[in-house]
């Protein structure tokens, strides 16, 4: 077996990080990708601060922080237009120690895709794990085109992984959360707008500015599983939110039908007994699938990855490395997996009086200043990756 060889399967934002870090830990690294190309499926992405510090670990923190578009107010208003909560880029800034940055996932994975070398990301490879190994053997991916061994294999193939599947076949695997969600990317209105997420009854939107002038709105719902608008998705989203606030509508009429992604929420609502077995490594949605009401799941994927690389590079064993990243890993994602959950079931609430009642302490909340709205996300956003000789933390 080749010494310091990994395999990762899956191109996504986890995975990419995953090579990245893993090469800069000495790591001989090859990607593969079932896709014939890496065109990302998605519109926008979040990452807080707690992911910044994450990329800082493979020299990406600077130029992603550099699309900061986020300046002044923004915060959490009713359908109507009322500002339940208001918050301010420079106190979330002052609070965690870096900005939110919102970008186009097709950019985020521009970046990470260059600074790798160009042959470690095999496209149009469907990888499966054959044997995850252990301590006296390799773990072995086949592919149509043959067979890899390697010292190890990060499984960063998503929520519906076969590689979670094939380590803990007795876990029910995800979970409908009885959400739906719609994304979109438009040209920005000719109105400005400050940023937002606006709650109703049962329903929830986001409007996003990007640093290219694009805007990218997110909508969720209550829906049945599996289920599809008879007159398109555009339709469903203006009969639901057309008569919300500016700017709502002026998003919704120019959205193309065909820029409209509509996906079911499912997450990994139950816990997995490790994130690891024998060799082979899970990480990001693979992992811990969670609701998008924190914004955290790629931000976790991002820290899996650095701390993954972090204990490899340890110079202890692998299956003992692996056991590091489970327990480092597993409690704190399975309490923002709950937390995502509990947020999902605040955000869309649909009777009417719990609505009220909701809105109201949102309100009272806020009157104390961003800072009181801010600290939700204290345990979060504050988190700091491991430095040699020292676990990862939270400020």
């Amino acid at each position: 077996m080749e010494q310091h060889r990994a395999v990762v399967v899956g191109a996504g934002i986890g995975g990419l990080t995953a090579a990245l870090a893993l090469r800069a830990r000495g790591w001989d690294v090859t990607v593969l990708e079932r896709a014939a190309d890496l065109a990302p499926v998605g519109a926008g992405i979040g990452l807080a601060p707690n992911a910044l510090r994450a990329l800082d670990v493979i020299g990406l923190g600077a130029p992603v922080r550099d699309l900061a578009a986020w300046q002044g107010d923004g915060g959490m208003r009713r359908p109507d237009g009322r500002w339940l909560a208001r918050t301010d880029a420079h106190a979330a800034a002052a609070r965690f120690g870096d900005p939110l940055v919102l970008l186009h996932r097709a950019t985020l994975v521009e970046l990470l895709t260059s600074a790798l070398p160009d042959d470690t990301v095999r496209t149009a490879t469907p990888a499966t794990l054959a044997d995850p190994g252990d301590r006296t053997r390799p773990a072995r991916v086949t592919t149509p085109d043959g067979e890899f061994e390697a010292e190890l294999v990060v499984a960063a193939d998503g929520i519906r992984s076969a590689t979670r599947a094939a380590l803990f076949p007795a876990h029910p695997g995800p979970r409908y959360t009885g959400y739906t969600t719609w994304r979109t990317v438009i040209p920005a209105p000719e109105r400005p707008f400050a940023p937002h997420e606006t709650w109703g009854p049962g329903r929830l939107w986001g409007s996003q500015p990007l640093k290219d002038g694009r805007v990218y709105a997110y909508a969720m719902a209550a829906a049945p599983e599996g289920t599809h608008a008879p007159h398109g998705e555009k339709a469903e989203l203006e009969r639901l939110f057309g008569d919300w606030h500016h700017p709502v509508p002026a998003i919704l009429a120019a959205t193309e039908e065909s820029a409209v992604l509509r996906h079911d929420v499912h997450h990994l609502i139950d816990p997995l007994p490790a994130f690891h077995l024998g060799r082979t490594a899970l990480l990001g949605d693979a992992a811990h699938a969670m609701q998008p009401t924190l914004g955290q799941g790629g931000n976790q994927a991002v820290e899996d990855a650095v701390v993954l690389a972090h204990h490899l590079g340890a110079g202890r064993p692998v299956p003992a490395a692996l056991a590091a990243y489970t327990a480092e890993r597993l409690p704190r994602t399975t309490a923002l997996v709950r937390k995502a959950a509990r947020t999902g079931r605040l955000a869309l609430l649909s009777a009417r009086p719990a609505v009220a009642l909701r809105d109201a302490a949102v309100t009272a909340v806020s009157r104390f200043g961003p800072g009181l709205v801010l600290r939700g996300f204290d345990g979060i956003a504050d988190w700091r990756p491991p430095v040699d000789g020292e676990p990862a933390r939270v400020s």
